[in-house]
């Protein structure tokens, strides 16, 4: 069986996938292993971008501070030159950031939405708020 910490990468994995392609995002991922998760076009500017996956974690002792990780395997972090974007996954909702060659992101609740990118999968048109 699976170890814990490679299902869990690969269910943020496919939560990414999910809620790009519902967004109008491109999405591929690399036969081989890359330095990136996948290659994704953004549909606003057909940018090809490399993006690395993130599952987020909460900080309870830094007042619910949200990190996304953004380390490889050596504990170096990840640089421009391996990918262009940093994406963290918490729940049902992603967060987008540029890769700017730093350990960890992090933001609190109210302010992730304004310094990174969020997206969550869209409601189906008609559908009703409150059941």
């Amino acid at each position: 069986m699976a170890h814990k910490t490679a299902i869990t990468g690969e269910v943020s994995e496919l939560t990414v996938d999910r809620i790009l392609l519902a967004n109008g995002w491109q999405v591929s991922k690399p036969v081989v292993a890359e330095a990136y998760d996948r290659v994704v076009i953004d549909p606003a500017n057909e940018r090809r971008l490399k993006a690395q996956i993130k599952t987020m974690r909460v900080r309870e002792d830094r007042d619910g501070a949200l990190v996304i990780p953004a380390t490889k395997g050596n504990g170096s972090p990840y640089t421009a030159e391996d990918c262009d974007l940093m994406i963290g996954v918490l729940g049902e909702t992603i967060y987008v950031t540029e890769t700017r060659g730093i350990l960890e992101y992090w933001s609190d609740e109210t302010t992730a939405s304004q310094r990174w990118v969020s997206m969550e999968m869209p409601r189906p048109a008609g559908e009703m708020l409150v059941h």
